[in-house]
């Protein structure tokens, strides 16, 4: 009898062997580098690879996908594990193959300056989506060509879209910097000057602070003024933890793109603003992700 149920034992295990060998993984390949014009600077992005990519010669959906404030191109991999998800979801075929790249954004929130100094978002378009796309084996129709990421990330992914929606089809952000007027005119001086003031104006208090340039990048504003058509050109999905900080603006924009009839899915899951959460939402973010790439 303990014969048999060790012979049983080594059977299971030489399966589970069996399984993890042939559980083809894709590759990573960290901080590389793109000279940019608009940014003067080298800049640094890793590209996650589908398993088949060196042995196919097919073109592959994209992904872009951003890292938070204080983080770089390496964090959606380090702490993330988004390539593990990757591979698991297209082993199971839950997602198809995708490339997905993680560019440096510094602390820049994906958008160029009020002064003109750090072009962010002239980068990213005018360079660094053509730069990749004639890089990669990528298909380059807007079906085929998403956007995420969190809390700063969450915030750019949202203003590229919403921006150049003739470029994205859908946008998942992560517990994304939504920030409302009234709090923006809130914010205390000290994280104003940190954040705010480079991006929107240096020394504004109060409703200064509520200016053309904050008004051009504000999601919340966005979701308010622009054309019905252009939202709806973009499939939303927005997910926030409820104990995150930032709740009540992925609310409210949760409400805004309800009030004006505009398609999204939104997640309200538990949790707070860190990786454990980023960890466990980003497996359905790529299905829906994925979806939207298939026919």
């Amino acid at each position: 009898m303990l014969h048999h149920i060790a012979s049983m034992v080594l059977l299971l295990l030489s399966f589970s062997v069996s399984f993890a060998q042939n559980y083809a993984s894709g590759q990573v390949k960290e901080s590389l580098k793109m000279l940019s014009s608009n940014l003067g600077y080298e800049l640094e992005y890793s590209v996650y690879l589908p398993p088949d990519y060196e042995t196919s010669s097919r073109y592959y959906p994209i992904l872009y996908l951003l890292h938070g404030y204080t983080d770089d191109e390496t964090a959606w991999v380090q702490f993330g594990e988004v390539n593990a998800a990757a591979d698991e979801g297209i082993h199971t075929r839950e997602i198809p193959p995708m490339i997905i790249v993680m560019p440096d954004g510094g602390s820049s929130f994906y958008i160029d300056d009020y002064e003109g100094e750090v072009k962010w978002e002239s980068a990213f378009i005018e360079e660094f989506i053509p730069f990749i796309e004639d890089n990669y084996r990528v298909r380059k129709e807007k079906q085929y060509r998403a956007i995420s990421g969190l809390s700063m990330g969450g915030y750019g992914s949202t203003i590229l879209a919403m921006r150049h929606p003739n470029l994205f089809s859908v946008c998942v952000p992560f517990s994304s910097a939504y920030l409302s007027d009234e709090a923006m005119i809130a914010m205390d001086d000290t994280n104003y000057e940190r954040v705010g003031g480079p991006l929107f104006g240096k020394g504004l208090t109060g409703e200064n602070r509520v200016n053309p340039h904050w008004k051009k990048y504000s999601p919340l504003h966005l979701a308010e003024t622009l054309p019905t058509e252009q939202l709806e050109s973009i499939k939303w999905y927005i997910d926030c933890g409820d104990d995150d900080f930032l709740t009540e603006g992925n609310a409210l924009m949760h409400i805004t793109l309800t009030q004006r009839n505009v398609p999204h899915e939104f997640r309200m899951r538990d949790g707070e603003h860190n990786w454990s959460y980023w960890r466990s939402g980003i497996e359905g973010g790529l299905r829906f992700i994925g979806s939207s790439f298939h026919r």
